[in-house]
């Protein structure tokens, strides 16, 4: 059952894990659109993840992660 409203902490939540997505990407010398193209995503989508309009999914987490060369608890922590 999902909660309505959204608890506050999860936006925060949501938008430091985009910025930890961010730094990662730039540390790797990737453009959104080489990431994205490496993981079979759209630019777009990077967009929204790392500006956390959209959330990944866990499929999606782990080919961020071996995309990047980071381990995942990184992304997440």
């Amino acid at each position: 059952m999902p909660l309505d409203p959204m608890p506050d902490w999860v936006p925060a939540r949501r938008r430091e894990i985009g910025a930890r997505l961010r730094t990662a990407r730039r540390d790797a010398g990737l453009s959104q659109v080489a990431l994205a193209e490496r993981i079979g995503r759209d630019h777009r989508t990077v967009h929204h993840w790392e500006y956390a309009t959209s959330v990944p999914t866990l499929t999606d987490l782990l080919l961020l992660a071996d995309a990047l060369g980071v381990p995942l608890p990184e992304l997440l922590m």
